[in-house]
């Protein structure tokens, strides 16, 4: 017997919906290395939810590119010619309060996390972590977290708790982050000179900040401030953690 053939009305055949694409999430890539630059862009671009809507390589430059392009997220170095991670944080802050602000650097955590959440950054995480962490970074940022390991973490928690009988407050901390630059550039074995160049800044602004670091850290001659700031990055290198 021959079978009847069967009709179907086309209509009744239920059609297969595309999966509408994904908003891709807009980042900014703040580094003075193009080689950087490139490198987190392909590694951003690579990802169906997030993409770099532009690069910049100083603070001016990110600050005309958040105004063009409205970034989600602005993903940048600490340590950048001219005005610094912190400052540009700084200034971000009075242009789009909510912007968040993610510092990717190859300073040591320890040294700066906590200088970078107080400007109002909202993560820091190091140049050494793999890829894998830093898009984690990233998507905990957007997703309206913070990001810093669970050492800084707990470290931030006891400050907060203001538990008696904590060693005081290192002097390190009275500096302004300016300063605190400038020291680790002095710790960097960097002349007065160089790091006028360097932050591009006259060199008798730095011969002010190094007057003003000597006093807040009671500290006489500029030959005792260089062994000073050797010695103290040297102990945060041997720091556990």
């Amino acid at each position: 017997m021959k079978r009847k053939p069967t009709h179907r009305n086309p209509s009744a055949r239920r059609t297969r919906r595309r999966p509408e694409p994904v908003a891709r999430r807009k980042v900014l890539v703040v580094d003075d290395h193009a080689v950087v630059r490139e490198g987190l862009r392909a590694t951003i671009d690579h990802e169906p939810d997030l993409t770099v809507c532009c690069t910049a390589e100083n603070a001016s430059q990110a600050l005309e590119a958040v105004s063009k392009f409205q970034p989600d997220l602005v993903l940048a170095d600490i340590t950048l010619p001219g005005r610094n991670g912190l400052e540009l944080i700084k200034d971000l802050r009075a242009m789009q309060p909510r912007l968040p602000v993610l510092i990717l650097s190859m300073h040591d955590e320890s040294l700066y996390a906590e200088r970078v959440l107080r400007a109002g950054g909202r993560g820091y995480i190091t140049k050494e972590k793999r890829p894998a962490e830093l898009l984690r970074a990233i998507r905990h940022v957007l997703g309206g977290h913070m990001y810093v390991s669970s050492e800084i973490s707990e470290r931030i928690l006891k400050a907060f708790s203001g538990v008696p009988g904590d060693a005081p407050a290192s002097p390190i901390e009275t500096l302004s982050d300016r300063q605190f630059e400038i020291l680790q550039l002095i710790a960097a074995g960097k002349t007065p000179r160089e790091i006028g160049r360097q932050l591009r800044i006259a060199p008798k602004t730095v011969a002010v900040h190094n007057a003003n670091i000597r006093a807040k850290l009671q500290i006489k001659s500029t030959t005792e401030l260089v062994r000073f700031a050797v010695q103290w990055e040297d102990l945060q290198k041997l720091a556990p953690g």
